[in-house]
């Protein structure tokens, strides 16, 4: 089902519009729209990454500054903007982080998008889209497939399973289960406390707007990276925090026995799906998963970015080690996104990883001749 809700140069705004994402969606969609962006300017998010609110300084987008865990002051972002179509990418993300930090997850995830929700229905009578960033690991495991190839749904991995060097993904049985490409006819099951709270974005948004014209779409998006994500946040985006222990010259320390396999999409590749979710003449209302659809162990990547920085390919240490939600197998089947919105991923991942090298190592360039300076 489509419906058809597109209007010329609308009143955007996005929540979480200063960040990784949110900064070069604002920017791309400034050329064909009024954008405002909602943002708390974070430290763990914002520190050490100045370009983001300098991009949108270049696009004389304007800024609110504000927490989404503050109803009146999303409130009054909403009745300040009217906006016709709003992103909502304001989250806090992070499997492991999630584990420690229950009530501020929840605080942000959930709460913060009822503040939402509650601020839509009092202040923005013009709007007719609302697009979430979900997340791909509402699927926990995914979808998998017996011996015999039929789909079977996987259970969460067991701490007995994993502590003994078993990471496969298995059936209730105890059955081992073979991952394959996961799109939204998968069963949901989260399997972290950060997923659970992704997983209820996407029920109060689609529950919230019933009977009236305002339409809710959802991406859940795979590993997103690039040049501009935080070198500083220690939760989010592994192949940042790779690069910068290769550049520090520290040993990269692996999880489980380094297959852990996952899909790494560029971001420029998802402000594109973004943009189109938001302006294509008729937006889908079904689940829409955006990754590369290309699967990358997490052994591969790392050597391709020691080698990448010249430096020896052995300077990594496959642990052993889990966390607890971590999840063994994570690609997109993109079908949809190509179908809907005529969306496909623009590089491959060799072309990301030079450029996310490229921009990582100038980075981390200029802040050591600052810090000597």
């Amino acid at each position: 089902m489509t419906t058809d809700t597109r209007i010329s140069n609308p009143r955007i705004l996005i929540t979480g519009g200063a960040g990784f994402i949110g900064s070069r969606l604002a920017a791309a969609l400034s050329t064909a729209a009024t954008v405002t962006v909602f943002d708390n300017f974070h430290p763990q998010v914002h520190d050490g990454n100045p370009e983001n609110r300098d991009r949108l300084a270049r696009h004389a987008i304007t800024v609110i500054e504000g927490d989404i865990r503050d109803a009146a002051a999303v409130a009054d972002a909403v009745a300040r903007t009217r906006p016709q179509i709003i992103y909502h990418l304001a989250a806090e993300t992070g499997t492991g982080q999630s584990f420690d930090l229950v009530t501020r997850y929840n605080d942000v995830n959930v709460m913060g998008t009822a503040y939402l929700i509650d601020a839509i229905r009092a202040h923005a009578p013009d709007l007719t889209r609302v697009v979430l960033a979900g997340s791909r690991s509402v699927y926990g495991e995914g979808a998998c497939v017996d011996a015999e190839g039929r789909p079977t749904p996987a259970v969460e991995r067991l701490d007995a399973d994993l502590a003994r060097g078993d990471f496969a993904p298995k059936d209730r049985a105890g059955r081992a289960l073979t991952p394959v490409p996961t799109d939204a006819t998968c069963v949901v099951a989260p399997a972290s406390i950060y997923a659970s709270t992704k997983l209820m974005q996407e029920y109060l948004l689609s529950q919230a707007f019933w009977g009236s014209d305002i339409a809710v779409g959802i991406l859940r998006l795979q590993n997103v990276y690039g040049p501009g994500q935080s070198l500083n946040n220690p939760y989010t985006g592994v192949l940042s925090i790779f690069t910068r222990q290769i550049v520090e010259g520290k040993t990269l320390n692996i999880y489980e026995d380094g297959e852990i396999t996952r899909d790494f999409v560029l971001v420029d590749d998802v402000v594109a799906a973004f943009a189109a979710m938001g302006l294509v003449p008729r937006m889908p209302r079904e689940i829409i998963d955006i990754g590369s659809g290309e699967p990358a162990t997490i052994l591969d990547v790392a050597r391709r970015l020691l080698g990448l920085l010249g430096v020896p390919q052995d300077r990594y240490t496959i642990t052993g080690a889990y966390r607890p939600g971590d999840i063994r197998y994570a690609v997109a089947d993109i079908t949809r996104a190509r179908d809907a919105l005529g969306w496909q991923p623009s590089k491959s991942l060799g072309q990301g990883l030079e450029a996310l090298v490229d921009w990582s190592s100038e980075t981390m360039a200029v802040a050591g001749a600052g810090q000597e300076a």
